[in-house]
């Protein structure tokens, strides 16, 4: 009767404590806005000003290798390799020269669904910068020479992610999940498609997937809305207008399935366990991502163990069955992956390992409590946050919200919606995506003891007589 009563007690305060961090986080979030401009061309171009003397500026484009075939797989990324070789303006050098000339610094990446070009410079050397952005978008020359000399310096970077297991580990989870569609295939490509890449396979990537309908212009800094909207309506004039280049994406099936590549010389052992997570736009996006902070990650070189706040954790570094463990919640345009990532050099009790691991996840359905997700919401809040304290990672939280969602979602409204989220929320999110779910389960090193697939398989339901 006692612990009831705690336990009624305990979740009524919960809530009005949830509303006064709501409260205080809203007020003291209030800063610059996030503008946004839609040009002729379908090119949009959004900005927050914080009057900072320098800015980070960059082009946001909604696509990546999942807009590749089986026989291209990989041009996305050479592309962005490539493109960094000379323009018909620039060479590669004096590209690189007129960089530092300014004291800025230039890069980009390629992601399954995203890629990116942008630059830190000083706010004066915005019109500079832009202008060079738009001449590496739309005038690169792509040359012969080029590519082939770029060939073995991708195949050297294939090899060091094959090298870190972690990487290694994220992309079988993809390709056992997502067998026989684009998002389970490697950014990088095979290394048999590295060496057969040609110019023209580049040249059609970019018409079909370089369009303004497509792309966003992002600053943040020191940076004058009207006048990046006046400077990227010139730069990028010769810009494709086309609206319906953008191919119908086929939403995935995600099959339950497993991959285990043994190796027992290996002095670590790696064990990824994911199911079928959520989309950018689903209404579970922020109970999953509540659902990924109350299990959390470890890494036993980080004082804590037995006295942090994840009872996941806890378990694991008490009984100690891993030397780090980290929750992932990725998301797609129209699907997701949710789970575990563990390593462990404790071979011999990988069956404890991996029992834990699924008692916790299949607790986020039926037995979490008030107190846990309260304390998530804080946690992700503040992680969030604190990953937006410099203009680079404002733009790049700008461009990835505003061609996931349609638009940024201000810090007020984001602190709203999380701290909606309720118990049954999160329950309810899990319930349908892990309870009696087929798993993905992937493994690397040394794994004979790991157990066979359908008992993991099994253990994503508690069975009650």
């Amino acid at each position: 009767m006692l612990s009831a009563a705690t336990t009624r007690l305990t979740s009524a305060s919960a809530r009005p404590l949830a509303r006064m961090f709501a409260t205080q986080t809203a007020a003291s979030l209030a800063g610059p806005e996030t503008r946004m401009t839609t040009l002729p061309n379908g090119l949009r171009v959004c900005t927050e000003n914080n009057g900072s003397e320098t800015a980070s500026v960059g082009v946001w484009i909604d696509t990546g290798s999942r807009y590749e075939t089986e026989e291209t797989n990989g041009v996305a990324h050479f592309l962005e390799h490539v493109s960094f070789k000379g323009t018909h303006k620039r060479t590669g050098p004096s590209l690189e020269l007129e960089i530092e000339n300014m004291g800025g610094h230039l890069n980009a990446y390629t992601a399954r669904e995203q890629t990116a070009f942008y630059a830190r410079v000083f706010k004066k050397n915005v019109p500079q910068v832009m202008e060079l952005l738009s001449d590496l978008l739309l005038n690169s020359k792509y040359e012969d020479r080029h590519i082939e000399s770029e060939r073995s310096v991708i195949q050297r970077e294939l090899e060091s992610i094959e090298a870190d297991k972690i990487e290694y580990l994220n992309d079988l989870l993809h390709s056992a999940a997502y067998q026989c569609h684009p998002l389970g295939m490697t950014i990088l490509g095979s290394s048999e498609n590295i060496n057969s890449i040609s110019r023209e396979d580049i040249q059609n990537y970019v018409k079909n997937n370089y369009t303004a309908s497509r792309m966003v212009v992002v600053g943040a800094g020191g940076v004058d809305h009207d006048e990046l909207v006046k400077i990227s309506a010139d730069v990028f004039a010769g810009l494709p207008d086309v609206v319906d280049t953008k191919p119908a994406l086929v939403k995935p099936r995600i099959i339950g399935s497993e991959i285990r590549v043994r190796n027992d010389e290996m002095p670590y052992t790696y064990v990824g366990l994911a199911h079928e997570g959520v989309s950018h736009t689903s209404p579970d996006y922020f109970p999953m991502m509540i659902a990924q902070s109350i299990l959390g990650s470890w890494d036993r070189n980080i004082a804590g163990g037995a006295n942090v706040s994840s009872r996941l954790a806890r378990r694991f570094a008490v009984d100690e069955l891993v030397s780090s463990f980290a929750a992932f919640n990725i998301c797609y345009q129209d699907t997701g992956l949710f789970g575990l990532q563990m390593v462990t050099d404790n071979k011999l009790r990988l069956d404890d390992l991996l029992y834990s691991a699924q008692y916790e996840m299949v607790r986020l359905c039926l037995d979490i409590t008030p107190e846990e997700v309260e304390r998530a919401k804080k946690q992700y809040l503040t992680s969030v946050m604190n990953g937006l304290d410099s203009n680079s990672l404002i733009a790049e939280d700008i461009g990835r919200s505003v061609l996931s969602f349609g638009r940024r979602l201000p810090p007020a409204e984001l602190v709203a919606r999380v701290s909606s989220v309720t118990v049954q929320d999160v329950r309810n999110a899990c319930m349908e995506r892990i309870y009696n779910r087929d798993p993905v389960l992937v493994g690397i090193g040394a794994i004979e003891g790991l157990p066979e697939y359908n008992r993991v398989e099994r253990a994503t339901a508690w069975l009650r007589y």
